[in-house]
């Protein structure tokens, strides 16, 4: 009897893009409890939180649930550098560079500098995944790119602190990084185990913040301490194990432009639960960013 392997699993498009969709949706939604949170809990503390229990909950999920005996639970020694680089740049420094980040910067200039982490990824992995250069990717990209900058304009203050920029470069840069050394391991690995040790590794990045956490949790609201298991729960947990399986069936650079829905998602969230009523060029961004990840998929 022959076994099918995870790279020989036949793709499932369909089930690929209501894996991005999700991914999308709960991101954008992380945007809105990060802006509660982030009045009670610092940065670091914040990112330990999610992050902790983030790999609590996706253990639970790993170890309990059948596992067929053909598919392994436990990487290969070639598969640690890109799982610690993974686990250390997307995971750990991403969060703590961008929570940090949004403390000096307003909303829509955060956005505009995080969102070339799509771009970065693109390129990174035309030229190191062998993805090459679609016509439709790079057309996507540039347009969705576009709507992004749109979005940052008519969103911002005007004013950037030069750390903050700093800080959110640092940010996009080890998410593109990050999922591009994540895609190969996809192949290999079950979209929940690399998940999960990825975030694990980010959460022992994050535990210098461990007593600042336990002081701020003692004193924050009830509402704050929830806000962080939903964001361990669902934009961490389910959020990175749907982006890893989207991303296991599809190219890094076309899920790369896909996450450009996010602002768009996050802007309508923002209206609908704190009453932040969005500025016309934004919604205007918003379409030109729905546009350009439509393009970009069209040859999915």
């Amino acid at each position: 009897m022959t076994v099918t392997t995870l790279a020989e699993a036949p793709p499932r498009t369909g089930l690929a893009a209501g894996a991005a969709a999700v991914t999308v949706v709960l991101w954008a939604s992380s945007f809105v409890a990060i802006r509660h949170v982030g009045t009670e809990i610092s940065a670091g503390a914040l990112s330990l939180a999610r992050l902790g229990l983030g790999s609590i909950f996706l253990g639970a999920l790993l170890f309990t649930r059948p596992r067929p005996t053909a598919v392994r639970r436990w990487p290969s020694q070639r598969d640690w550098l890109p799982l610690i680089a993974c686990g250390v740049l997307w995971f750990g420094v991403y969060n703590i560079a961008l929570n940090e980040a949004e403390r000096r910067l307003d909303a829509g200039t955060a956005a505009m500098l995080v969102h070339i982490a799509p771009l970065l990824i693109a390129v990174l992995a035309g030229l190191g995944l062998g993805e090459g250069f679609p016509r439709q990717l790079v057309i996507g990209g540039l347009v969705a790119f576009a709507g992004i900058v749109i979005i940052g304009t008519s969103t911002s203050s005007g004013r950037a602190e030069t750390w903050g920029v700093i800080l959110c470069v640092v940010a996009a840069i080890s998410y593109a990084v990050g999922v591009v050394t994540q895609k190969p391991l996809l192949s290999r690995l079950p979209a929940a185990e690399v998940t999960w040790l990825a975030c694990t590794i980010g959460a022992v990045v994050c535990l210098p913040f461990a007593p600042t956490l336990v002081d701020e949790l003692r004193t924050a609201d009830a509402s704050t301490i929830w806000w962080v298991v939903y964001l361990a729960a669902f934009p961490t947990a389910l959020g990175f194990t749907t982006w890893a399986f989207a991303l296991r069936r599809t190219s890094a650079g076309r899920m790369g432009v896909t996450v450009y829905a996010v602002p768009v998602v996050a802007i309508a969230l923002g209206w609908l639960f704190l009453g932040e009523t969005p500025a016309v060029l934004a919604l205007a961004g918003g379409a030109l960013c729905l546009t350009g990840v439509a393009i970009s998929r069209r040859s999915a």
